[in-house]
């Protein structure tokens, strides 16, 4: 059987930085609060006519495959992770399977909210092992700007979500080679209200009316503490299933990469943890939370920061709406 390994990873960002000052401009809002409650100082938000979910990706996936050394024709298969499509439908893969100029191979799209990029990253990870593709390119990417409310009732969600676009190549290796070890997944949908978007929406009489846009069924809604209280739970419990899996210990871990979701989350797993500062990713301060886009963006800057060196033990986690929540620990 294959193994599978990161090959090169990439990432774009919007050029239009949000800052707290011009937040508390659009809501009753400063940036003291936003600074405790997220630990967030700015993030980037989308230019309409300018970014779009495609581009940005594609921006993202040609920096994975230059770093993996591999070109477009080289890929066998796209697993694209987005909430935030630029169309209904289709799915973005095959959106920037055209935009990259790739030949008829197949796309898959995988709408797992901040979970997502992982999901992605472990669908992958089974195709490779069982030698169904080589090289498959997978993506997270979002515009969560145009969805939020950016009025005072919206507040706590419109601080905290942001733009942005990651990707990595992965591809075929050696079992005695450094890759992927194992990936985890899990969802308990019990609270899929408790972090969500209702439109526009297939279930009623039309998919958009004026009603739903007079109730606001378009923005996102959370309920932040409870989102809270079972994060911090359900990061601990699939960092410490991957390590368990794999007879490893959280002393082990040379680098813990968590879903953006909130600072103040990834400072009380890092506490829990016994981590040193220097063994935690977090770039949630000045990009905010991207969704699917967080991690492969933050691997991208990682590696670029010297972070990240071959052999280093990797444990990726995440958890948002669904409820869903993911680990994946590698080799780098």
């Amino acid at each position: 059987m294959n193994k599978s390994r990161i090959l090169g990873a990439g990432h774009f960002v919007p050029e239009r930085i949000v800052t707290n000052e011009e937040l508390s401009q659009m809501m009753n809002t400063n940036d003291e609060w936003i600074v405790e409650r997220t630990g967030i100082h700015e993030r980037r938000w989308f230019t309409p006519g300018v970014d779009t979910v495609t581009n940005m990706s594609a921006k993202a996936s040609r920096m994975a495959m230059e770093r993996a050394g591999v070109a477009a024709q080289d890929i066998d298969f796209i697993v694209f992770a987005t909430i935030t499509s630029d169309y209904f439908l289709p799915g973005n893969g095959v959106l920037l399977q055209r935009e990259l100029g790739m030949t008829s191979i197949g796309a898959l799209d995988v709408k797992n909210a901040c979970s997502g990029f992982l999901y992605a990253l472990s669908v992958a990870d089974q195709f490779i092992k069982t030698g169904m593709y080589k090289k498959i390119l997978v993506v997270g990417a979002e515009i969560q700007s145009s969805a939020l409310d950016k009025s005072d009732e919206g507040r706590s969600s419109a601080v905290i979500f942001a733009d942005g676009a990651g990707a990595v190549v992965l591809g075929a290796t050696a079992q005695d080679q450094p890759g992927i070890l194992s990936s985890h997944l899990h969802s308990e949908g019990a609270y899929a209200e408790e972090l969500y978007c209702i439109a526009p929406s297939s279930s009623g009489s039309v998919r958009i009316s004026q009603e739903m846009i007079d109730r606001g069924d378009f923005f996102l809604k959370m309920n932040g503490n409870t989102v809270f209280k079972h994060a911090i739970v359900r990061f601990m419990e699939v960092i410490n299933e991957a390590l368990d899996h794999n007879m490893l210990s959280k002393d082990d871990i040379d680098l813990l990469i968590p879903h953006q979701a909130n600072l103040r989350i990834s400072q009380y797993v890092q506490q829990k943890l016994g981590l040193p500062d220097e063994k935690v990713f977090n770039n949630i301060m000045y990009l905010g939370n991207t969704t699917a886009g967080t991690i492969p963006i933050a691997l991208s800057q990682a590696w670029e920061q010297g972070k990240l060196k071959e052999g280093d033990l990797v444990c990726l986690a995440a958890f948002g709406s669904g409820f869903t929540w993911a680990s994946v620990l590698l080799r780098w």
